[in-house]
């Protein structure tokens, strides 16, 4: 066979073939044992698996990848080898370089996976084959041995950044907008002209750093990675360039960069609070991936400073221990929600804005007076947290014991004014008893009391929260249980009132008046109701007395106009 064997593109089979360019892709890649072989997507093409690879990755469209490969027709000649060349062969995956059977196979293999491809003429060299050594109509068979691959990604999928993975990074994880990068990089004009270099400058990923392409790229990248990027000049700086920076060159109108990429590391910063008021960036990951709840028991490290670097606390140092119980407000509500987030040993620093804080006034602290309106800054370090121990985690009679402690806490939030948190604590309550299909009669009754009375305070604690529906909601479910529950009648009908279903409010409270005749505040709440269907009946007067008033109104003006039509006299023609 000889050395410079031309191996035609799929685009060149295509053309002498008369072929069009779209080409129905595999509909799986379907698992195969070694010694078997399937068929791949729906054109004729077939594998048979001689080697199994490694991992679980498959190479992808773009990539750069590199194989051993030996070529026969079906009476075994031999056309080409890439083995008796001593040299493995490297193309572009998916780029029309090589024949469509190859770009359809080789994309299903792993690394280091050996496979003999038969390839039917369609997907080969059709109809006008390959002369002198492939003749027209051939169907081919490929041994084909993937070696390795670089990956290729057009980042934004506009051919705008081509990204060439060098070396690749650890584990799975990417920097998101909020995270701070620390990055090396060089970039250099086409012609190889350096102009930018840093061995190492940090950046938050949203505020980006030299040109648009390096916060794209680090997006797709894991912690370790290098790559090399191809960059158009629409991610660079555009028709305009750049003038010089300093000891940077220039960079002419739209000129395209080549940009070497390493993300040595990145701290992860997260938005507790789903607004951008309470950020967390993490100074040294914890372990495991426990974290606390509420009602659990932390201890810290704290050190709360203001913008200007005053510390206004400091607890848990120099041997002393600092703890107390999340979401107890014994701390600010900023710092409680992001001590939620965190894992044992984790450090973080914690930037609070005065939302939540300690808002519009001034706080005497420990070390400091807290400005009204102040952001908080705490480095904090998870030193160990017990949680509260869960219900799959407990007995029966432990269950009923913290769902009747969960009740007694809330009472006392909803007694401080505090609805949202006894609502919680009434919630947890129930979550403890819900499911008492293990317990005893007296379990269950014990269970029945408790779910009743948490869902009834829960259902206050939504009706001072304007949450009507979830009130309705609630006392639906203490009926599901006691169809005669007067609290839950009560309490679901001034849900409807608000809630405008006067007729179903009406029911509740005639029921709720059967049952206990003399109940004064259901009373007053059917007064309430009465009034509201007068005021109701009122409106609904005065809205139909206004359309009935126009509607009166036109048709008086539509009849006047009638009138004065019939009123007006025959025009003549001046010329009868």
């Amino acid at each position: 066979m000889d050395d410079d064997f031309d191996f035609p593109s799929a685009s060149n089979a295509a053309d002498e073939m008369g072929m069009d360019e779209e080409l129905d892709l595999p509909e799986t890649n379907p698992v195969i044992k070694v010694g078997e072989e399937k068929e791949i997507g729906k054109n004729g093409l077939k594998k048979k698996l001689i080697n199994e690879g490694e991992g679980w990755e498959n190479p992808s469209s773009g990539d750069e990848v590199e194989v051993h490969y030996v070529g026969t027709l079906l009476d075994g000649t031999q056309f080409d080898s890439s083995r008796d060349r001593g040299t493995p062969f490297k193309f572009k995956l998916g780029q029309g370089q090589v024949i469509k059977g190859w770009d359809e196979g080789i994309k299903t293999m792993k690394k280091g996976e050996k496979a003999l491809f038969t390839i039917p003429p369609e997907l080969a060299y059709g109809e006008s084959g390959s002369p002198p050594t492939i003749p027209p109509n051939a169907t081919l068979q490929f041994e084909v041995e993937l070696l390795s691959w670089t990956s290729v990604k057009d980042i934004c999928k506009d051919g705008g950044i081509f990204k060439k993975v060098l070396v690749e990074g650890e584990g799975w994880q990417n920097p998101k907008d909020l995270d701070e990068v620390f990055v090396k990089y060089e970039a250099l004009l086409e012609d190889g002209t350096l102009i930018s270099k840093s061995d190492g400058v940090e950046f938050t990923v949203k505020d980006g750093f030299f040109c648009p392409a390096l916060a794209k790229a680090v997006k797709t990248m894991k912690k370790g990675e290098k790559a090399l990027l191809t960059v158009n000049s629409q991610y660079v700086f555009g028709e305009k360039g750049r003038p010089q920076v300093g000891d940077e060159i220039s960079v002419p109108p739209n000129a395209s960069l080549q940009i070497n990429l390493e993300l040595v590391s990145w701290k992860t910063v997260s938005d507790v609070t789903n607004d951008k008021k309470v950020l967390k960036k993490i100074l040294k990951e914890g372990e495991g991936y426990e974290r606390p709840n509420d009602g659990t028991v932390v201890k810290v490290k704290l050190t709360g400073k203001l913008q200007d670097g005053t510390v206004f606390v400091k607890k848990g140092h120099d041997g002393e221990e600092f703890e107390f119980k999340v979401d107890e407000e014994q701390v600010t509500e900023g710092l409680d929600r992001a001590v939620k987030t965190m894992k044992n040993g984790e450090m973080a620093l914690v930037i609070v804005q005065p939302e939540y804080a300690f808002g519009p006034s001034e706080s005497q602290q420990e070390l400091a007076v807290v400005p009204a309106d102040s952001t908080l800054y705490y480095e904090i370090e998870m030193v160990s947290f017990v949680k509260e121990k869960e219900s799959w985690d407990m007995n029966a009679q432990e269950k009923i014991e913290a769902a009747g402690k969960k009740k007694e806490e809330g009472n006392v939030w909803f007694k401080a004014g505090k609805y949202a948190r006894a609502s919680k604590r009434y919630e947890k309550g129930v979550g403890f008893v819900e499911y008492d299909s293990s317990f005893s009669d007296e379990e269950k009754q014990q269970a029945k009391l408790l779910k009743i009375s948490c869902n009834l305070n829960n259902a206050a604690c939504k009706l001072k929260l304007k949450d009507y529906k979830e009130a309705v909601k609630l006392c639906t479910k203490v009926l599901d249980i006691d169809s005669r529950n007067v609290k839950a009648l009560y309490r679901r009908a001034q849900a409807y009132i608000q809630l405008v279903e006067l007729e179903l409010a009406e029911q509740d409270i005639k029921k709720a008046l059967e049952i206990d005749p003399d109940n004064r505040d259901v009373k007053m709440e059917y007064k309430i109701l009465k009034d509201k269907v007068k005021e109701y009946n009122r409106k609904d007067a005065q809205f139909y007395g206004s359309i009935f008033a126009k509607m009166s109104k036109l048709e008086q003006q539509n009849s006047s106009s009638a009138e004065k039509k019939e009123a007006m006299p025959m025009a003549i023609d001046s010329k009868a």
